[in-house]
């Protein structure tokens, strides 16, 4: 094959000049210049973000709280004996308070609702009284004191049971309170996180009752603050309340727990929130059914009957909400 035919299916050469030296660079290898492309600009532009897992239902959690307690119904019910009778030794006392008969006599002047209504009317009375008076008395930090133990000593056993580990009693108050200052200060941060909707309800409760809006377009605009106040804290909630359990964990610590909690929580607030939202209300609803016959046939044991509600409530409501955490490790 002739020379300059084997020459002319080379690539030419580029001759580049450095410090007056030539140096030849094949056309092949230079690089081609690259655009990026950029996405168009829109302003408030909202991505929803579905989870590949779906999280049980509300009465689905119920089902699977009912069966955990039912299954070490031994351990939880000697817990809420515990409690209740250190909070009648350190803050509540052996005597009760409240009177049904004569809290009945008082209301039923001017009452229009009938029996029923009249039985409602005394069931909220005593829970407004039995919360205000819990607060109100120099006991107010024993309380605290208690729902701090009570809450570390359920939470473990709630832990061992899950995990199938046998459980002695006395091991929930000595194994499980080692967490407790990492515990408090998750806390201690949930406590500032309802500040917001604290402002909120106090400054529409101030502008309402003192006469400062009186139009209808004024109390929507301080509604709407307060709505907004209370989104900021419920956002804010809805992560944070997990953290509490987090905390307990082994070398664990307060915001390591926190950025757990939002990553559990994340693209799933809102189902996380109405899960929260139906607790405080399934608890009224069942408080409800059983102290409205209790205060139409058993006024003298009604208040006994609602202080160990009151009490039971915390134990289920921890077994609720760890339920639902450990559904949104899954």
């Amino acid at each position: 094959m002739p020379a300059s035919s084997s020459s002319a299916k080379k690539p030419q050469a580029k001759k580049k000049s450095t410090k007056g030296r030539s140096i030849a660079v094949p056309t092949a290898t230079l690089p081609r210049p690259r655009r990026l492309r950029l996405p168009a600009y829109k302003p408030f532009r909202f991505k929803r973000v579905k989870h590949p897992r779906r999280l049980p239902s509300a009465w689905q959690l119920s089902r699977k709280t009912i069966d955990l307690l039912w299954q070490h119904r031994g351990l939880f019910v000697g817990l809420i004996v515990v409690y209740g009778l250190l909070n009648l030794l350190l803050v509540s006392g052996f005597s009760s308070s409240a009177s049904v008969s004569s809290l009945k006599h008082q209301l039923s002047q001017g009452n229009k609702g009938g029996q029923l209504g009249l039985n409602f009317s005394v069931f909220f009375n005593l829970l407004t009284t039995s919360s205000s008076s819990s607060t109100n008395s120099g006991s107010g930090a024993y309380q605290l004191f208690l729902g701090l133990v009570i809450s570390l000593a359920t939470i473990w056993m709630l832990r061992q049971a899950i995990a199938g580990e046998s459980i002695r009693f006395r091991n929930a108050f000595y194994k499980g309170m080692y967490p407790m200052i990492p515990f408090i200060l998750v806390l201690l941060v949930v406590l500032l996180q309802t500040v917001p909707f604290l402002i909120g309800g106090g400054l529409y409760d101030l502008v309402v009752t003192n006469g400062i809006a009186i139009h209808f377009a004024e109390q929507l605009l301080w509604g709407l603050l307060f709505a907004v106040l209370s989104f900021v804290s419920i956002y804010m909630l809805c992560s944070s309340l997990f953290a509490l359990y987090i905390a307990t964990l082994p070398d664990m610590t307060p915001i390591k727990a926190l950025k757990s909690a939002r990553q559990l929580v994340r693209y799933r607030r809102l189902s996380v929130f109405r899960k929260l939202l139906y607790l405080p209300v399934a608890l009224l609803v069942v408080a409800s059914i059983i102290m409205i016959p209790a205060i139409a046939y058993l006024a003298p044991a009604a208040p006994w009957i609602l202080f160990g509600l009151a009490v039971s409530a915390l134990v289920v409501a921890h077994a609720y909400m760890y339920t639902l955490y450990r559904e949104l490790l899954l």
